[in-house]
């Protein structure tokens, strides 16, 4: 059957590429290939999510974008350890879901990051 399988990528614009390139790889630790991208290899565990919110929903605050993007971390207390050394400090953290832990960062651009550590297997 046809079907979509995963999330290929995020894309979206920004007014200085470069200067929002730079605040990804100081301040989340992207490696940048030469065409200009970042590519991941899906940890194990862990799922790619696609959902909607209600347009009113506050979710995605203090950004007035209409979406967000969430970024699967592998040790979340050490992106914001890194995220902080760079200056920028999250806007709130979440560490009991049973889906795993979540901070959220706000990046030059003005878009609004979710941070995601998956629950361990035994965790979950």
């Amino acid at each position: 059957m046809a079907r979509v399988i995963g999330i290929g990528g995020v894309f979206f614009k920004a007014q200085d590429p470069q200067a929002v390139r730079d605040w990804y790889a100081r301040v989340l630790g992207f490696e940048f290939s030469k065409w200009g991208g970042a590519k991941f290899t899906p940890p194990d565990g862990g799922a790619q999510a696609w959902s909607l919110f209600a347009a009113d929903s506050d979710y995605f605050a203090p950004s007035g974008l209409p979406f967000m993007i969430n970024l699967a971390v592998d040790d979340l207390d050490g992106v914001l350890a890194r995220a902080a050394e760079a200056g920028v400090e999250p806007l709130g953290r979440q560490d009991d879901e049973t889906f795993g832990r979540f901070a959220w960062l706000m990046d030059p651009n003005g878009v609004k990051l979710e941070l995601w550590e998956a629950a361990k297997a035994a965790d979950a």
